[in-house]
C-alpha cells in the first residue's frame, strides 16, 4: 500500500506519546552481558522453564527431539575439496561440538565412507578451556590444504580466525593468526598462500555505526597487524554489513579479479575492482549480486532495472572480464537469464564449464545448467526430483559434478551426486522416516492480500482432516530480505506436531524473494505494512477455510520473523492464542542503535528519518505494546551469544509486558549466538520447549 498522509499524521501522535530511547526505562538491558541484564534473565529463566518442562509431554518430547537431532543415521553435510575428497562437519551425542571430517568419493558413494578427522573441536575446547563452536573454514584452492578454520566464542558471529594444515591436521605454528573479530568469515579470503585479504577492526573504533569493519588490507605471512599495507577503505557512515573482497578464480584456482564490495545501505553498494593495490570503481548499478566467474564472465543478478542497459529487475547478466579490466567504467552486460512473474532465481553456481541456476516456478524448484557456446548461454534442465526444494550445497572445479539436496515437507531430505553436464542423477543418501509421512498431505492455497497481491501458503496436514475449525495450526513465515521460504524437512516438526494432531502452514509473504526482487522490493521501508497484511490475510484465509481458529491458531517466526511476530501480536491479537517470538528484533525506534541495527536500515528505515520514523512507528511492537489487551501468552526465546540482533530486544519485550502486567514465558539460553543454540541437545532442549508451550496453548 502507499503511505497515506493520514497514516503519517497518525503514526506522528503515536511517535509524540510511545517511548522513545532517550526515555526508555529498559536500555540498561542493552549491556549484553552486564552483571544487571544476566541475573534478570537467569530470574525469567527459573519463573518459566518449569512452567515448561514440568508439564508431563515435555520429557517425551525432549527425547523424540534429542534422538532426531543426535541421529546418526542424518546425511552428513559434505562438499567437494580441492585434494579429491569429500569433507564435511558433523555433530552427535559423542561429538556434542562436533568433529570436521573427510572421505574419499568414492567411499562415500559405496555406501561405506572412511572418515578421517581433520579438526575434534570436543578435543579443542577441552584442551583450551574454551567454549569453541566451529564456524567453518575457508581453504586455498585449489588443492585445499591449507584453510582459515573459524573459531566462535559460545556461537557468536564474531570468530577467532587461525591456520590448519589439513594434512598434518594440526594448526600452522607461526602461521596466520587474527584476534576476535564480528563477521570475519567472509571478510578473510586468501589471495596466494603468503597472502590474505583482511577486513577486521585494525584498531579500536574502526567499524561503522552499525559495528562493521570498513578497512580493507593485504596481509603478507609473517607481517605484524601494525605493518599491514591499506588497499581500501569506506567510511564509519556506511551501512550495511561493511567491506567484504569478493576473490574470482578460474578453475584451476588462479586468481582472475579481486572485487570490493562496499556496501552503502543493506542493499545498495559500490563495486571496486582492485588493481594491483589500486581500487577502481566499477560502473554497475547499486542494487546488484556479484554471483561468480565462468570462462572468462563476470556474473551478475540484479536487484533493480539498470534502463540505460536495457535490462530489467531481476535479470541474470554477464560481461567480458577482459573488458571489465580495460574499462571498469564503462561496463556492458549480456543477458544470460530474465525470469517470468512466476519465478525467481534462487542460486547461482558455478562447476568447470557450466553455469548453475536454481530457479523456483511458484516456490518449486528447479535446475538449469547452461552452457557457452558461440558466445551464447544455452540451458537444459537436469533430471532431478520434481515438486520438492533443491539446493545446490557443492560443486565441482575439477569437472561438472555437483552435490544436491532434495527435500519436501513429507519427503526426507535426500543427497543427491549430479552432472551438469547432463544424466542421470545418483541419489547418495536420504533420511528415513522421521515420522509416519503417509497421514499426510501438502496442499497450496493462495490468500488475497490487503492491496489485491496474491500470496501463496503451503498447509500439511492430516489425510482426511475436517475443515471445521477445530485444528491446532501452527503458522511460520519470515518475510524479509529476500530470503525465500521453501518446503522444508523437519523430522522434529513432524514427530513433535504433525503426529500429535497439529498442522503446519508455511506462508511467502512479501519482503521475501521467492518471485524475484519485486517480491522483496514490495515490502521495503515505507511499504512495510504490506508484509504484515500479507501475514494477517494468510491467517485469516486459514480461519475463512476452517482450517482453523483463532483459538487453535499459532504463529512462530524467529529474527526478522520474530519481529513479524511481535506486530502480530500488537496488531492483531485476536487471530492467535499461541506467539513464539524468537531471538527478535522488537524496538524499531531504538533498533538502529543496538547491536548490529543500523546495517539493516535499507531494509526497514531510518529512525531518524522523520517519514519512515512515523512509518516504525505504526508497526514497532515495543513502543506499540499497550496494557488491557488480548494478548495471548506468549513464549519469547533469545540467546545471551546473539551478536547480531541482540538480546536487548527480547529482554525489553518481556519486561514491558511483565510492566504492563501480562502473563508470558521467557528463555534466554546463555550459548548459542543468533541460531539460539550452540549444540544438539540445546536445538532438542529449545523444540521440546516450543512444542510443549504450543500443546498447552492450542490442544489442551
Amino acid at each position: 500500500m502507499r503511505l497515506a498522509a493520514f497514516a503519517v499524521a497518525l503514526a506522528g501522535l503515536f511517535l509524540m506519546s510511545a517511548a522513545a530511547p532517550d526515555d526508555d526505562p529498559y536500555t540498561w538491558m542493552e549491556a549484553i552481558e552486564g552483571t544487571r541484564a544476566l541475573d534478570w534473565a537467569k530470574a525469567e529463566n527459573d519463573r518459566s522453564l518449569p512452567k515448561l518442562q514440568n508439564d508431563a509431554r515435555y520429557a517425551g518430547l525432549y527425547a523424540d527431539a534429542l534422538e532426531i537431532a543426535t541421529a546418526k543415521d542424518r546425511i552428513p553435510g559434505v562438499s567437494f575439496a580441492g585434494d579429491g575428497t569429500f569433507r564435511g562437519f558433523w555433530q552427535d551425542a559423542q561429538h556434542v561440538r562436533g568433529i570436521w571430517r573427510s572421505t574419499s568419493v568414492e567411499s562415500y558413494r559405496a555406501g561405506n565412507p572412511d572418515w578421517k578427522t581433520i579438526l575434534d573441536i570436543d578435543a579443542l575446547a577441552k584442551t583450551e578451556g574454551a567454549n569453541w563452536v566451529f564456524s567453518g573454514a575457508s581453504c586455498l584452492a585449489p588443492d585445499d590444504r591449507y584453510c582459515l578454520v573459524r573459531l566462535s566464542n559460545g556461537g557468536k558471529d564474531a570468530v577467532e580466525i587461525r591456520e590448519f594444515d589439513t594434512q598434518t591436521r594440526q594448526f600452522v605454528e607461526g602461521g596466520f593468526r587474527l584476534p576476535e573479530g564480528k563477521h570475519m568469515g567472509s571478510r578473510v579470503q586468501w589471495i596466494d598462500r603468503d597472502t590474505l585479504f583482511v577486513v577486521t577492526e585494525w584498531t579500536k573504533g574502526d567499524v561503522t555505526t552499525s559495528g562493521y569493519p570498513f578497512i580493507a588490507k593485504l596481509l603478507k605471512r609473517g607481517q605484524p597487524l601494525s605493518a599491514v599495507k591499506q588497499v581500501f577503505t569506506g567510511t564509519r557512515d556506511d551501512g550495511g554489513y561493511g567491506v567484504q573482497p569478493i576473490i574470482l578464480r578460474d578453475p584451476a584456482g588462479k586468481v582472475q579479479a579481486v572485487v570490493i564490495y562496499r556496501p552503502l545501505d543493506t542493499y545498495n553498494a559500490e563495486y571496486y575492482l582492485l588493481d594491483g593495490e589500486r581500487p577502481l570503481r566499477l560502473d554497475l548499478p547499486k542494487k546488484v549480486q556479484i554471483q561468480g566467474y565462468l570462462d572468462g564472465r563476470l556474473l551478475v543478478s540484479l536487484d533493480e532495472a539498470w534502463d540505460a542497459k536495457g535490462m530489467k529487475e531481476g535479470d541474470l547478466v554477464d560481461f567480458d572480464m577482459a573488458a571489465v579490466k580495460r574499462k571498469p567504467g564503462t561496463l556492458s552486460p549480456t543477458l544470460v537469464l530474465r525470469p517470468a512473474a512466476n519465478q525467481a532465481v534462487e542460486q547461482v553456481a558455478t562447476t568447470r564449464d557450466r553455469l548453475l541456476v536454481v530457479m523456483l516456478d511458484d516456490v518449486k524448484s528447479r535446475v538449469l545448467s547452461y552452457q557457452r557456446t558461440a558466445g551464447r548461454w544455452a540451458a537444459t534442465m537436469l533430471d532431478l526430483p520434481k515438486d520438492a526444494t533443491i539446493n545446490v550445497t557443492s560443486t565441482s572445479d575439477v569437472d561438472n559434478r555437483l552435490l544436491v539436496n532434495v527435500a519436501g515437507f513429507l519427503t526426507p531430505t535426500s543427497q543427491w551426486l549430479a552432472d551438469a553436464s547432463g544424466g542421470a542423477a545418483i541419489k547418495l543418501r536420504a533420511l528415513p522416516d522421521r515420522f509416519d509421512a503417509s497421514r499426510f498431505v501438502t496442499e497450496q492455497f493462495w490468500a488475497t492480500s490487503k492491496d489485491g497481491t496474491k500470496v501463496p501458503y503451503f498447509v500439511v496436514h492430516a489425510r482426511g482432516m475436517k475443515f471445521d475449525g477445530s485444528n491446532p495450526t501452527l503458522l511460520n513465515a519470515y518475510g524479509g530480505f529476500q530470503v525465500s521460504e521453501t518446503p522444508f524437512y523437519s523430522g522434529i516438526t513432524g514427530k513433535l506436531w504433525l503426529e500429535k494432531g497439529g498442522v503446519f502452514v508455511l506462508a511467502n509473504i512479501r519482503g521475501g524473494g521467492e518471485f524475484e526482487p519485486r517480491w522483496h522490493n514490495a515490502g521495503l521501508k515505507l511499504n512495510r505494512m504490506r508484509v504484515y497484511e500479507d501475514f494477517f490475510a494468510v491467517s485469516e484465509d486459514l480461519i475463512a477455510r476452517k482450517i482453523t481458529s483463532p483459538k487453535k491458531l499459532g504463529i512462530v517466526g524467529g529474527s526478522n520473523g520474530g519481529l513479524l511476530m511481535g506486530v502480530a501480536l500488537t496488531k492483531r491479537p485476536e487471530l492467535y492464542n499461541a506467539i513464539i517470538i524468537q531471538v527478535p528484533l522488537f524496538d524499531m525506534i531504538g533498533y538502529d542503535h543496538i547491536g548490529a541495527g543500523a546495517s539493516w536500515m535499507g531494509e526497514y528505515g531510518d529512525p531518524k528519518v522523520p517519514a519512515e520514523r512515523a512509518m516504525l512507528m505504526t508497526y514497532s511492537p515495543y513502543q506499540n505494546l499497550k496494557p488491557g489487551q488480548p494478548y495471548p501468552r506468549v513464549f519469547i526465546r533469545t540467546s545471551t551469544k546473539d551478536d547480531r540482533v541482540h538480546p536487548a530486544h527480547a529482554r525489553k519485550a518481556a519486561a514491558r509486558l511483565k510492566e504492563y502486567g501480562y502473563d508470558y514465558l521467557y528463555w534466554e539460553n546463555m550459548d548459542g549466538g543468533h541460531a539460539a543454540a550452540a549444540n544438539l541437545n540445546e536445538v532438542a532442549l529449545g523444540s521440546a520447549l516450543e512444542f510443549t508451550y504450543l500443546m498447552q496453548r492450542l490442544m489442551d
